[in-house]
């Protein structure tokens, strides 16, 4: 008879956890013009005319507005890149991120 011992093979499955999600956000102000808020939303968000004019109104009118969701690092650049093209044109315009619930 054989005598020799088998021993299982184990499988370890590793799980990818999914990088947790951040808001950019678009915070009213009464001194940047409408027309190039919606021209920054088209050019840093790649929105059509009509959403970047819809997300425009409802900051304007709410205060501020979700402008798109992404990880931290991408959520981050495009709020700061958005953000200095209004410094860049004197505005104060302002984009903000924070953690997804």
């Amino acid at each position: 008879m054989n005598n020799a011992v088998t021993k299982p093979k184990t499988r370890t499955r590793t799980k990818v956890q999914r990088p947790r999600l951040h808001k950019v956000i678009l915070v009213n102000d009464d001194f940047t013009p409408r027309e190039f808020v919606v021209t920054v939303l088209k050019g840093e968000f790649r929105m059509t005319e009509d959403q970047a004019y819809k997300v425009m109104i409802t900051a304007h009118k709410k205060g501020s507005c979700v402008v798109a969701v992404f990880t931290k690092d991408v959520a981050e650049t495009k709020a700061t890149r958005a953000t200095d093209a209004g410094r860049a044109k004197g505005y104060p315009l302002l984009f903000t991120t924070e953690p997804e619930e």
